[in-house]
């Protein structure tokens, strides 16, 4: 069972279903300059995800369901990645949240929310 199916849930025999979003998963501070380039290009969606909260998992799990294609995705685990985490408020001059939502255009914070607020950004 990979990262994701662990985290989002999988298509195993136990009943739990895949996550059909294409995220691509943050493991590196490095990797906020890729975040930046592909907000250039494209809206660009972190999402902030603690493995040990439920509101956060059922944030994302309605999160998913709303979300459309036309955004690339960035999938951090807080537990995780605690470093990456302090690395975005750093660069993108937002205060930690958990869970956390931020949207990027031209690698600009353009929308932010935490907890069932991200529910509510214009997406």
């Amino acid at each position: 069972m990979g990262f994701f199916d662990k985290i989002l849930g999988s298509k195993s025999e136990g009943g739990e279903k895949a996550s059909k979003v294409n995220w691509n998963e943050l493991t590196t501070v490095d990797q906020l300059n890729d975040v930046v380039e592909a907000s250039k290009q494209n809206k660009v969606v972190i999402f902030k995800h603690s493995t040990r909260c439920s509101i956060s998992a059922s944030v994302l799990n309605k999160f998913e369901k709303q979300i459309g294609e036309e955004y690339t995705l960035y999938f951090l685990d807080l537990i995780a990645h605690r470093d990456i985490s302090a690395a975005i408020a750093d660069k993108f001059k937002v205060v930690h949240q958990s869970p956390q939502a931020i949207v990027l255009e031209n690698g600009e914070v353009t929308q932010q929310d935490s907890h069932y607020g991200i529910l509510e950004l214009t997406l």
